[in-house]
């Protein structure tokens, strides 16, 4: 399997890196002035039917976390918490005769978009002033986002998935907080599983760090604290191989500490404003990544379709891989 072009960059991250990437990477006007889904371009009907050919056991993993109060959140921003689940009619009501000629459950749910496994819209990272395809700031208002809402990937999140498997491929149970995932390290790591990353695929990256969190039996600094993940570099690497969307096991992909102290998620700067990227996180691939391990197969069909909320900055999912 060929070298991607990008494996040796050698990126001293700054403020000035962070632009000229974006520069460079830029896919403003690429699918017109009034595209709003990005890299999810990519995908074709032909690959949503080669995608489905994948699909040989039957076997479904489900790579959501549960949307409850023992999620990973801790306040981050000073915004964001664990969803709340509220019962709105219980069976303990209508035993006691307060619901009338009908007796029924029903409930509630409470809970900021980001705080569980969740998709960022692109309207979710500004450059300055700007979002995606040039997009103003001013567009997102009270009421959401006046472009570049979910809603726009509502069928669009369909494909060939491919597992990268950084843990097992480094040798470990987990990566340590703070190692730096680079575009060699995605070479390789494909190289090692014979499998090929190709133009429209979505693809998960597994740390280990969610499980590590799980094994311990609390989340610690695990939303918005240091993490393994991605290199700034590596922005390069997903705009080469134009893939649809990439998501993992963290709570914000790249690596923290950020490379760099001159741009809080530098990565982000990049890969959502500029590129147009999808981007998954909080994805629970432990029995995926096992079972990809297990039968040596690390490519599957994907759907990760969002909830239809106009307008807004993302999207809780239960996202599938079929295999």
């Amino acid at each position: 399997m060929a070298a991607s072009k990008s494996a040796s960059l050698q990126i001293a991250v700054s403020k000035h890196a962070v632009d000229e990437a974006f520069k460079t990477l830029s896919n403003w006007g690429k699918w017109g002035k009034d595209d709003q889904i990005g890299t999810l371009n990519n995908v074709t009907p032909a690959d949503i039917v080669a995608a489905g050919k994948l699909i040989k056991s039957g076997k479904v993993f489900a790579l959501g976390i549960p949307l409850g109060q023992t999620g990973p959140q801790r306040g981050l921003f000073g915004k964001r918490w664990n969803p709340i689940h509220t019962m709105l009619a219980t069976g303990t009501d209508a035993m006691a005769g307060r619901q009338g000629g009908l007796l029924y459950s029903d409930d509630a749910i409470n809970m900021p978009i980001q705080s569980a496994t969740h998709w960022d819209s692109l309207g979710h990272i500004f450059y300055h002033d700007q979002m995606y395809n040039g997009h103003h700031a001013r567009d997102v208002d009270s009421n959401g986002l006046s472009k570049l809402g979910i809603e726009h990937a509502k069928d669009k999140i369909a494909g060939r998935g491919v597992m990268l498997d950084m843990a097992r491929f480094k040798g470990v149970e987990y990566m340590p907080d703070g190692t730096g995932i680079s575009n060699d390290d995605l070479d390789k790591c494909a190289a090692a599983q014979k499998v090929e990353i190709r133009k429209g695929d979505f693809v998960l990256v597994r740390t280990g760090q969610m499980e590590n969190c799980l094994k311990r039996g609390e989340w610690g600094g695990y939303a918005g604290g240091d993490a393994p993940g991605l290199k700034f570099e590596t922005c390069y690497w997903f705009h080469e191989k134009q893939v649809a969307g990439v998501c993992m096991d963290t709570w914000g992909c790249e690596v923290r500490p950020n490379e760099t102290s001159d741009v809080n998620q530098p990565w982000h700067w990049v890969v959502i404003p500029a590129m147009g990227l999808y981007m998954g996180e909080m994805f629970d691939l432990s029995a995926l990544a096992a079972d990809c391990h297990s039968d040596k197969v690390y490519e599957f069909f994907f759907s990760g379709a969002p909830l239809i909320i106009p307008g807004g900055t993302g999207s809780p999912v239960n996202p599938q891989a079929i295999k």
